[in-house]
């Protein structure tokens, strides 16, 4: 592959994962004195905009897009005796109707109220507020986070509510189709948000066919076309497009919604393997 044409796909996916994962990095924060007082200061409700008021809580009635894809990703993997290891889920939203801090504060307070049992923290520096809460589950892990900017006017707000875990079973697909993910989604988002998902898994058996028959195999799994790929002896990195999968890359061409990254120890050794939707989000 032609050098520019590597370094485009390395700037696609690094565009990607930042507008993922912003804010994710978290410090340690204030936390509240009591479960009442919550953590926010108290802001006139009266400030909040009418739609705000009614959808405080969220209003959604059906999954957005891409909720089951995880299913489908772990399943063409098993078909190809790949040990899952690792998955995670991220659904993001930019909330444009939210015009201030304490706009934004409020909102993050009324949450709180509804997952009083999760453990928040805060953060204030000169560049943003963020708020960061981590639920109690012990099957999986849930994290919130809602972020806000103070360097822009009006400012720019995030939600990111995320989903991981080291184990794939019957019960987590079972999750992403019930009505507690669909009541925590209605929650926590004003909007339809974007949906990203990952899985990280090795082969069963050392295997000790080349790398690009291991992602012809996966490609043809996910009945998909690759669009452009980085390919080397032990690492391989295929950007394509499945019809398996709605969410695609804005802005892009030939409609690309699935990344596939391979990694080999060594012939006979250990090959990992990594497919995410649109792009991957699990470092490997």
């Amino acid at each position: 592959m032609k050098r520019n044409g590597t370094t485009h796909f390395y700037m696609i996916s690094l565009l990607c994962l930042i507008l993922v994962v912003i804010g994710s990095r978290t410090t340690e924060a204030t936390r509240a004195e009591t479960a009442g007082k919550g953590l926010f200061s108290k802001t006139d409700v009266g400030s909040i905009p009418v739609d705000a008021k009614k959808n405080a809580g969220g209003s959604l009635s059906i999954f957005p897009k891409g909720t089951g894809d995880l299913a489908k990703i772990g399943a063409v993997l098993q078909a190809d005796d790949i040990l899952l290891t690792d998955w995670s889920f991220y659904a993001r939203e930019h909330v444009t109707e939210l015009k201030s801090v304490q706009e934004v504060q409020e909102y993050a307070r009324r949450l709180q109220e509804k997952f009083p049992d999760w453990e928040w923290s805060e953060t204030n520096t000169s560049q943003k507020w963020e708020v960061t809460a981590v639920s109690p589950t012990k099957h999986h892990k849930e994290m919130l986070q809602i972020m806000a900017t103070h360097t822009k006017q009006p400012v720019s707000a995030y939600i990111v509510y995320s989903v991981s875990g080291n184990e794939w079973n019957k019960a987590e697909e079972a999750y992403f189709t019930s009505n507690e993910l669909k009541s925590r989604l209605s929650d926590i988002f004003r909007g339809k948000p974007t949906v990203f998902s990952c899985m990280k898994g090795v082969f069963s058996d050392k295997i000790d066919t080349a790398l690009p028959i291991a992602v012809e195999s996966l490609l043809s799994g996910f009945n998909a076309e690759e669009i452009e790929a980085l390919k080397e002896e032990t690492f391989m990195s295929v950007s394509a497009t499945s019809p398996m999968f709605t969410g695609f890359i804005d802005n892009q061409k030939n409609n690309m919604n699935l990344q596939i990254g391979i990694r080999s120890e060594g012939l006979g050794a250990k090959t990992t393997v990594v497919v995410g939707t649109p792009i991957i989000t699990i470092e490997y």
